[in-house]
């Protein structure tokens, strides 16, 4: 594939490509390869973090036997998670309120010497020859004995069995750890008491012992390759109903809590702190965003004084007893998730918001006055899409600075207490938003059309923000920017390779509004892994951003063509910007940056198109010599990676002797020149 292909297209001219290198822009931010967290689903508790018990903390009923799945897809997705199953009669074993170790209630099993009394929970995943570890927290009669057993089949040699004895009537932590024999989906726990008298359950605990700070080693090591520039946590939808006070401190005396936002039960083991462990980790910033739905503006000021503030003060305080003493220095800060939604938990009219989100500012820059802070706005093109320009009157497009335009009235109120402003888009693949209909309908159209859908949301979101500074003259040289912290191509199967050059797409269009583009955040970070419960690799789009963050530079150049883009099929709004995204250079797209340091020049080449592309390049304004061409290809744009096998998908890696000046690119491809500048 790195190869000049035979399989070139038909037309009748190459395109042709001059990059000026002398004509440059604003600096590209790191934080457009930033990545998005939520307490969706399996995204955080599963994908990330590596506890394997579900309900450890009891929150949910032990159950007769384990209910069937949900049909529901959208309901799967929102609680994949297993229950505890009942061992022995029912009056044996009960949840008590008296003397929980954490949250309403803990188990009580009535035991005996006659038959086993406990609970039991299936579909672990062990690996042959790992080892695992973890605990178990009890109270119970000294008579009585409890046994934890992992059992990867049915009879006596198929299991590892801990036995615990001299249990006291005070909860104690009691360790556990195995080396599994065997590799399996299907594993079980089970804690089961005999002999005499009473045993309370505190919690449960497995990970495997490769854990690294609680997270899955495998997830963290594919994760490390991305160098995304941010990652923004804790929603996301989650975060409108969501308490921080709940997720701090020792992880087993966290109360479980029913998250009505995903309908969900969260055990609050990954919080503040453990997120920004994360971000060390991944050597990432953390971007955090606070409840402006459920939650107040006294609560969003605790939590900057919990991460940033000095011990002095009484959160700081608070965070140095939970073993962090030094503040965390975080500095980007969001202000709700899409507060303009109606299915947000606390939504509310936009004459009271912004008072709400100034309160917010106010009281969390008074804290900590270096904070950057989002605001949670909506462009008129997704107050059409979403509908929500409607709650403020009949029309489906916004009048501009109406009450129907969310960000409208953000910058004319709140302009004072912020300084970017957020933006969320889903490109849906097959299908548009038709402005007559007011909806989205099915669509056929050609595959690269398909492709550019992210971007033109893009470009059209930067249309829309350009404008208020045409609409307001107040924000005439003020340093306000945008900030797309969701955005996703969705319609395609998970790993498929056809998000990829729709992904490249899209930070090209980003990089070519460098200077209105301070930050995005992909949904989510995992989906760019291939993973299974024990395993985890980057998928084709997670190469993209590994291509981009490693590879590509930080100082964009003009880049222009002989083959401009098509123009618009749609009416202009919605999803249709007035210009469709991407270069001159039809059917590629082309961008192009010097490295901070200017010495090397970096050029990138989308071909999303069906056919292999000839492209003539002429660089001009620098001196270049020998470089390296990455490129990411596959000839089958249909190509799923499978979660657990080797991907047929890579970052394939070529030495340039010159640069050259007619080129072959395959099609569906990505590729990157890195050309070093003549000593």
């Amino acid at each position: 594939m790195l190869a000049s292909s035979s399989a070139v297209a038909s037309q009748t001219e190459p395109v042709s490509v001059t990059i000026d290198a002398s004509v440059t822009g604003a600096p590209i931010s790191k934080y457009i390869y930033g990545q998005f967290l939520e307490h969706g689903g399996s995204i955080v508790n599963h994908g990330l973090w590596a506890e394997m018990i579900d309900d450890r903390k009891f929150y949910g009923p032990i159950l007769e036997s384990e209910p069937p799945p949900p049909t529901d897809p959208r309901a799967a997705w929102r609680s994949r998670t297993r229950s505890w199953v009942r061992i022995g009669p029912a009056d044996a074993v009960t949840l008590e309120k008296d003397n929980a170790y954490v949250g309403e209630h803990s188990p009580l099993l009535r035991v005996n010497e006659s038959y086993p009394v406990g609970f039991q929970q299936g579909g672990l995943a062990l690996l042959k020859g790992k080892q695992y570890e973890g605990h178990i927290v009890l109270a119970g009669d000294s008579r009585a004995t409890v046994t934890v057993t992992i059992a990867w089949g049915d009879n006596d040699k198929a299991r590892e069995v801990i036995t615990l004895r001299n249990l006291t009537p005070d909860y104690t932590r009691y360790p556990i750890a195995f080396t599994s024999p065997v590799t399996t989906d299907d594993a079980r726990i089970e804690i089961v008491g005999r002999g005499q008298g009473t045993v309370r359950v505190g919690v449960v605990s497995l990970m495997p012992a490769d854990n690294i700070e609680g997270f899955r080693a495998e997830v963290i090591a594919a994760l490390k390759e991305i160098d995304a520039g941010l990652y923004r946590f804790p929603g996301g939808n989650f975060v409108s109903a969501h308490e921080w006070r709940h997720a701090i401190g020792p992880r087993d005396k966290r109360p479980p809590i029913y998250d009505p936002v995903w309908k969900a039960v969260q055990p609050n083991d990954v919080g503040t702190d453990e997120f920004l462990a994360l971000c060390r980790l991944l050597g990432a910033d953390p971007y955090i965003t606070v409840n402006a739905g459920f939650g107040d503006a006294w609560s969003a000021a605790q939590l900057v004084e919990y991460v940033n503030g000095d011990v002095s003060t009484p959160m700081g305080k608070l965070r140095a007893e939970n073993g962090h003493p030094e503040p965390y220095g975080v500095k980007l800060w969001g202000i709700g998730n899409e507060p303009w939604g109606d299915w947000q938990f606390g939504a509310m009219h936009i004459s009271q918001y912004v008072h709400k989100h100034n309160d917010f500012a106010k009281a969390m820059r008074k804290v900590d006055p270096s904070i950057v802070l989002v605001a949670g706005g909506a462009l008129p093109k997704t107050m059409t899409t979403a509908k929500q320009a409607q709650r403020f009157g009949p029309s489906l497009i916004p009048e501009p600075l109406s009450e129907a335009d969310w960000s409208g009235q953000l910058l004319l109120h709140s302009r004072d207490y912020f300084d970017q402003l957020s933006e969320h888009f889903y490109a849906y693949a097959e299908t548009r938003f038709d402005l007559e209909k007011g909806e989205q309908v099915p669509t056929k159209e050609p595959l690269i059309e398909v492709l550019r859908k992210p971007a033109n949301h893009v470009r059209l979101s930067v249309e829309q923000f350009k404008e208020y500074f045409n609409l307001i003259p107040e924000l005439r040289g003020r340093n306000i920017t945008l900030n797309i912290d969701e955005w996703a191509l969705t319609g395609f199967p998970p790993n498929s390779y056809k998000v990829a050059p729709a992904n490249a797409w899209t930070l090209h269009e980003m990089i070519r509004h460098s200077d209105v583009i301070e930050a995005a955040a992909y949904t989510f970070g995992t989906s760019l892994l291939s993973a299974t419960r024990n395993q985890a690799q980057l998928n084709p789009a997670g190469l993209v951003f590994k291509l981009y963050s490693r590879y590509f530079g930080k100082i964009p150049v003009k880049v222009s063509g002989n083959s401009p883009q098509p123009a618009p099929k749609w009416p202009v709004g919605g999803e249709q910007p007035s210009v469709n995204a991407g270069s001159d250079t039809y059917p590629l797209d082309v961008v192009a940056a010097w490295t901070e340091d200017r010495r090397q020049l970096t050029v990138a080449i989308v071909n999303p198109s069906e056919s292999d592309q000839r492209m003539e390049l002429d660089i001009r304004g620098a001196d270049l010599r020998r470089g390296t061409l990455r490129r990411i290809a596959h000839r089958d744009l249909d190509y799923v990676a499978v979660p657990g096998k080797p991907s047929e998908v890579k970052i394939q890696e070529q030495s340039l002797s010159r640069v050259p000046k007619s080129i072959v690119v395959p099609r569906y491809s990505i590729s990157l020149y890195t050309f070093d500048v003549t000593s």
